[in-house]
């Protein structure tokens, strides 16, 4: 049951991506009407805002877009258009020369790969149209190459640190994971920020650490839950036993978990499983796998406050209260984990997110 709670809740969320926009470089500009004309900063005026999400089948980028539809509800002068890369940079970067055509008066970047974006941003920049990048930032050194992590010039950014988020369950897992254990690692999009930072902050918190640690599969996954299953289906193949799932969002961790949920190799007799497994993101899918005792830890990035920042902010910049480029803000990691999880669980059912 709660296995098609969560595909439900996955399905859902999908949907709104739909409802919020479309999905293509073709609806974006579909979308548009006669009357959707550039706005004026002028008293009744509607401004248009533009969300490019990286992809309708991350769970996290669908959650971050059902609440961006949610939080822009609340402004009566803006009108939200959402649509989604789907993992294609070329496609991401269709949809951003498009947002410089149809001359938005915002957009909401969220890169499926930094550097590979930057230059479309820089794009909208030119055209004047103020940009806020979020989940992940977008640094001058994506632009450039300069190695300065300064937020990109010209823009501004909402976001969690990644560094921050998977510190959460690397210093837990140095108390965790057995001595000599086999472990795994699932890693997001190469080139992206957060996938890179989340990597990163584990070989400082854990592997430089634990170097009894065997890492015994590494791989992209690219955010995905069924690249990740098939990963982990291959990696059980080789006959060794993981004691350990290493994931960069709870979404991959998902699909790692789904691969040996029906392995007897990975449960002991009273059906307890005897392996640990740590994501990020603290979606409404890994609470329910905290609660099932398959998924061991994950530190909150949450979509809603990410969404309510951004459309806070957005509604400064049009007013001309502040000049994008102030835009600087972060939301906090908290861990969840088997003692704290009902407490998230009951957020999302009160939500709407999890249906009990």
């Amino acid at each position: 049951m709660k296995k098609l709670v969560a595909l439900l809740m996955t399905l859902a969320l999908v949907l709104s991506l739909a409802a919020c926009g479309g999905n293509s470089a073709e609806d974006t500009s579909g979308a548009e009407s006669a009357e959707a004309t550039a706005s004026e900063d002028a008293e009744g005026s509607t401004y248009r805002v533009l969300f490019v999400a990286r992809a309708s089948a991350d769970t996290f980028a669908a959650w971050l877009t059902n609440e961006m539809q949610r939080a822009a509800a609340e402004y009566d002068d803006i009108e939200l258009t959402c649509v989604s890369g789907e993992g294609d940079d070329d496609t991401e970067n269709s949809l951003l020369e498009n947002a410089v055509t149809q001359q938005y008066d915002l957009v909401i970047v969220q890169s499926n790969n930094n550097a590979a974006q930057a230059p479309y941003v820089q794009k909208l920049v030119d055209a004047g149209i103020p940009v806020i990048t979020t989940n992940p930032t977008t640094h001058q050194d994506d632009l450039d190459g300069s190695g300065s992590l300064e937020v990109m010039a010209g823009t501004g950014t909402v976001d969690a640190d990644p560094v921050e988020q998977a510190a959460v369950g690397a210093q837990r897992a140095v108390e965790e994971i057995p001595e000599g254990a086999n472990v795994v690692v699932l890693k997001g999009p190469s080139g992206n920020y957060h996938a890179d930072k989340r990597r990163e902050a584990w070989d400082t918190y854990f592997f430089s650490v634990r170097d009894d640690v065997n890492i015994i599969g590494e791989d992209f996954a690219n955010w995905n839950s069924d690249e990740a299953l098939t990963l982990m289906e291959t990696w059980v193949q080789k006959g060794e036993h993981i004691d350990a799932i290493i994931s960069m969002n709870d979404n991959m961790a998902a699909g790692a978990i789904e691969a040996i949920r029906d392995n007897a190799d990975y449960f002991n007799e009273d059906g307890t499983a005897n392996f640990l497994a740590y994501g990020v993101d603290g979606t409404a899918q890994g609470c329910l796998l905290i609660e099932e005792g398959l998924l061991t830890a994950t530190a909150l990035q949450s979509a809603s406050d990410l969404a309510d920042l951004n459309m806070q902010y957005a509604e400064k910049v049009l007013h001309g209260e502040m000049d994008v480029t102030e835009v600087n803000d972060f939301v906090p990691a908290p861990e969840i984990n088997a003692d704290n999880v009902e407490e998230y669980i009951e957020i999302y059912v009160e939500n709407g997110e999890i249906t009990r």
